[in-house]
């Protein structure tokens, strides 16, 4: 750990009011007994040569540091044994958690309702963690062409379509409108290296250790690997809620991989890697949710519906391979419950109340909500 800062001030140091903000709900204000932001993990690769203030902005003697997380938290009044740990996607940031593109709570604040102490993580190389001790290549999420992906992005995460004079269409769930298209297109990031997931579970692993009695883990697309590598690593993950995981690799045993449904455009396809069964049967030790919203159809013309068909033929395998070595995890198609029109950024949308309470009701049903 690097840097900490906190805020504490006896039993009442912040009261959030958010009625105030003429963004929000007419929400209730509540009592945050603590928080703060703080750095866990990073490293740093070193210049040759010798430096000296005559040639102070060489780099010769230097220090390059990166590949740490940025961790902002807040514990409300009271808060629960288990706090929520929540890990974004690729190409976001914790900026997933915290609001609605339209400016109603989002999950950060939701659960601190719920009694829940929250940790916004931002992966190394990414947002409030954006230093890397690689340089970018051409394979770092959209670093090759960062301008031009609004419609493309659209598309893959099922937020909607587009008319025929090129108009954004959300889905029935997605606040409509030019203002909240823009805040949805402005909540993307590039990475300032190469994407390593290793390198994030490892860094997640260190966050879960600082937990006295452990913590549960919130993820979202591809944040779903790092989540499946996190609780490999540590036993510290006391379970794991993964709103639509997806984008990079599901973990089997080694022998018995999954059969790989290919999406239209091959390289969206689902992926897996396999580990030791060792391993994988740490997964068999927590409960695990997945969530998947609409919009999902193997063979689709919509690019990103057959793209996550193929995710969600991935997680059924991943549940059932799970399950049948001993595991308690379950797969959630929304409108198979009755909860219709959610992209992939469900979380955002305009039933985000209804998709946290029942979260809520799993985390009782669990008995993790002590």
């Amino acid at each position: 750990m690097s840097y900490r800062r906190k805020i504490r001030q006896g039993i009442v140091s912040v009261v959030i009011a958010l009625s105030l903000n003429a963004g929000f709900v007419n929400a209730a204000p509540f009592v945050i007994a603590e928080q703060g932001s703080f750095t866990v993990g990073g490293s740093y690769k070193q210049h040759e040569g010798t430096f000296s203030q005559e040639k102070f902005l060489s780099e010769d003697g230097q220090r390059a540091y990166g590949d740490f997380a940025y961790v902002e938290y807040q514990k409300p009044e009271k808060a629960k044994k288990l706090p929520l740990i929540f890990q974004h996607g690729g190409a976001q940031s914790k900026r997933t958690w915290e609001s609605t593109p339209d400016g109603r709570e989002g999950f950060n604040t939701m659960f601190l309702r719920a009694g829940y102490s929250v940790y916004l993580i931002d992966q190394p190389r990414t947002g409030e963690a954006n230093l890397s001790t690689e340089a970018v290549t051409s394979d770092t999420p959209w670093a090759s062409n960062p301008m031009y992906g609004d419609k493309t992005l659209y598309i893959l995460s099922r937020v909607g379509h587009y008319d025929e004079n090129g108009n954004p269409v959300p889905n029935s769930q997605f606040p409509a409108g030019e203002k909240n298209y823009q805040a949805f297109q402005q909540s993307w990031t590039i990475g300032s290296g190469p994407l390593d997931n290793d390198l994030n579970a490892a860094v997640l692993t260190k966050l879960f250790q600082q937990q006295k009695d452990g913590a549960i883990l919130v993820t979202h697309s591809m944040g779903g690997t790092i989540g499946w590598r996190t609780a490999i690593k540590t036993n510290k993950v006391k379970a794991i809620i993964a709103y639509e995981p997806g984008g990079t690799p599901f973990i089997f045993p080694e022998n018995e991989m999954p059969k790989i449904t290919e999406a239209k455009f091959k390289a969206l396809s689902a992926t897996a890697i396999g580990v030791p069964l060792e391993d994988f049967l740490q997964l068999t030790k927590i409960p695990i949710v997945l969530y998947y919203g609409d919009y999902i159809k193997i063979g689709s013309e919509n690019v990103g519906e057959d793209k996550w068909g193929t995710e969600y033929a991935m997680a059924e395998q991943f549940v059932a391979t799970i399950n049948r070595h001993g595991g308690d995890a379950t797969l959630i198609h929304l409108p198979d419950i009755g909860i219709k029109g959610n992209s992939h950024f469900l979380m955002q949308e305009k039933n985000n109340r209804q998709i946290m309470e029942l979260t809520l009701k799993w985390l009782h049903e669990k008995g993790l909500d002590k």
